[in-house]
């Protein structure tokens, strides 16, 4: 989806977590070559970067002109602009291998965003066959700190979920339980079955609290006139917290599906 993050993208791309290196590792050594990935919705290119440690070419694709801007340069990876007016042709022919070309798709916390048949189309007819894999995964609003304070959090997430405007919000809401995956298996989870994952993030409250507002969920419960940070609950969430300036461990729950073309 186009433009999802465009007017918060350095604000987005601080609160990311960083993907653990051995989940490319992992993915590398289920993939039968090594010599072209695909990583779509790449973002600033984080995951496109991890990737290039084990393949020989990566190509990073956005809908955002915005987030390609922020790239971060490689001598394997290469940024490509992709339009959501481009046909399965074009984006065939971009990724430059041509079909049964691609070793590993990744797409990282994005998929639910795509026109998800369109994708998956595109993702069968470029993966190699056989042992091309394809690895779609994210994380949600489900973090961990402190029970006191993830407690507070549980309230707080439940009193978002109104206001997600976006209906493809559901697929990272539910930890892409109900995501479609018409793929077969390689044992990183499986359509219905994520495998389940954690990654980290150290950072202070006033960090967090600039995260917070900048949810689409918050935003769009402000112009309907509901303050869901409003200053008692900010206190709230700080004294769990243990101050404002204090920088403690978030522990975001992440999930993975990853396959292969049936």
């Amino acid at each position: 989806m186009s433009g999802v993050y465009d007017n918060q993208a350095d604000i987005y791309l601080d609160a990311r977590p960083t993907y653990p290196s051995d989940w490319y590792s992992k993915l590398a050594a289920l993939s039968h070559r090594h010599n072209l990935a695909w990583d779509a919705g790449t973002g600033n290119g984080q995951a496109a970067i991890g990737i290039a440690e084990h393949y020989e070419r990566v190509v990073a694709t956005d809908v955002s002109e915005t987030m390609l801007n922020l790239g971060k340069p490689h001598p394997k990876v290469t940024y490509h602009h992709t339009p959501s007016s481009m046909t399965e042709d074009e984006m065939v022919d971009l990724i430059g291998g041509g079909e049964s070309s691609v070793d590993l798709i990744t797409v990282a916390t994005a998929v639910h965003w795509f026109d998800l048949p369109r994708f998956y189309a595109v993702a069968n007819r470029l993966l190699r066959k056989p042992g091309g894999i394809i690895a779609v995964w994210s994380y949600n609003n489900d973090m961990a700190v402190s029970p006191e304070f993830d407690s507070l959090m549980a309230r707080f997430n439940a009193e978002t979920l109104p206001y997600f405007k976006f209906p493809e919000s559901r697929y990272f809401l539910d930890g892409y339980k109900t995501l479609p995956f018409p793929f077969e298996s390689v044992g990183l989870g499986s359509e219905g079955k994520p495998i389940e994952l954690e990654m980290k993030k150290t950072m202070s409250f006033e960090g967090l609290l600039r995260i917070l507002r900048s949810w689409s969920a918050v935003g769009a419960a402000k112009e309907k006139g509901v303050d869901l940070l409003s200053d008692n609950v900010v206190k709230e969430l700080e004294t769990a917290w243990g101050g404002s300036e204090l920088v403690r461990t978030i522990v975001y729950k992440t999930f993975m599906l990853a396959g292969i073309v049936r």
